[in-house]
């Protein structure tokens, strides 16, 4: 497994993921009733949304943190929010919820955000530096 010394850009980019999804989290968590009819979401579905988003904040609020970090888990991060990304745009496109304007607009910039936080999550890992294998590896592999 391929450790990395994690650059400041790349925390940076992290905290800014996390306090993204907590303040999306809580609006959709905490306002999904009112939030329905102007978006035209159900409000299961946008409460849905913002409790899953709170877990995924604490995390990357965790990974933010480290000086060190799996390669791996940037890598799931980065995917995730692709992932992310394109669950929006198909949930425009494949009609099962008939969103207002207002509600495409939320979908839209929502994404947009994710894919620019992407970007820099991926700037942060380009700045980062391998560090190797971990030493427990590194004594295996000395064997």
């Amino acid at each position: 497994m391929s450790i990395i010394q994690s650059s400041r850009f790349l925390r940076n980019a992290f905290a800014l993921d996390a306090a993204a999804c907590a303040g999306t989290g809580l609006l959709l968590a905490t306002t999904a009733g009112p939030l329905s009819g102007w978006l035209g979401f159900p409000i299961g579905f946008l409460r849905s949304a913002g409790l899953v988003l709170l877990p995924c904040a604490a995390m990357l609020a965790w990974l933010a943190s480290r000086e060190t970090l799996p390669r791996l888990a940037v890598l799931a991060v980065i995917g995730v929010n692709l992932l992310w990304i394109a669950d929006s745009i198909a949930i425009l496109l494949a009609g099962w919820f008939a969103p207002t304007g207002l509600g495409m607009a939320f979908v839209l910039v929502q994404a947009a955000a994710v894919a620019v936080v992407t970007e820099l999550e991926v700037i942060g890992l380009k700045r980062s530096i391998a560090t190797g294998l971990p030493q427990a590896q590194d004594h295996h592999a000395a064997r």
